[in-house]
């Protein structure tokens, strides 16, 4: 083969994959998009709406799968649909990098029990939270942040796996875990996930 025709050879190839490779996500684009997101899930990503979670600080891929989940109807949320319904692959890609860009959501309620947080932080222990969600409870990839998330949320959430009810992204693994848990742990770990 001669220089010129693999020099050839290779700038066809690095056009091919320039061509194919991901766009960088558009922050803006992103902020833009989650305008229509703030009634639900606050201003900056921080939700004040009871059973409805905080985004900010989030993994990027945890709301891009997310919202994958909700747009295909693998996850149900007749709140969620309207919204999702026409996102398009961009969007979700836009909106992921968004709301990992802020800053996570923090409680700013001082923990009012100790006790309860101590339990939760046995049973985080215990259930190998902190294998998928990382010691810190910050999430990474397509795991979920769960420190400073809304409590009630996290006992929604919790109750939804252990019922079966909640699809999507890693169900098998979290219906293990969330099955056996008792009332009592289930609203021990949110309160200590919430307080941390």
């Amino acid at each position: 083969m001669t220089r010129c025709a693999a020099a050839l050879i290779l700038v066809a190839l690095g056009t091919a994959g320039a061509s194919t490779a991901l766009r960088a996500a558009d922050l803006e684009a992103g902020r833009a998009k989650a305008e229509l997101c703030t009634g639900c899930h606050g201003e900056n990503g921080v939700s004040g709406m009871e059973y409805t979670p905080s985004l900010a600080g989030q993994p990027d891929l945890f709301i891009q799968w997310q919202l994958i989940f909700f747009r295909s109807g693998t996850r149900q949320n007749a709140s969620m649909r309207p919204f999702v319904d026409d996102l398009s692959n961009e969007d979700i890609r836009n909106l992921g990098a968004y709301y990992a860009s802020l800053p996570p959501m923090t409680n700013r309620k001082p923990d009012d029990d100790p006790d309860l947080s101590r339990k939760g932080a046995q049973a985080a222990a215990g259930r190998r939270c902190a294998s998928c969600h990382t010691d810190n409870y910050a999430g990474i990839k397509a795991t979920a942040r769960l420190a400073g998330q809304r409590e009630e949320y996290l006992i929604k959430a919790l109750n939804e796996f252990k019922s079966g009810q909640r699809s999507g992204g890693a169900m098998a693994a979290m219906a293990d875990v969330a099955y056996p848990l008792s009332e009592e742990e289930i609203y021990a770990l949110a309160h200590y996930l919430a307080h941390l």
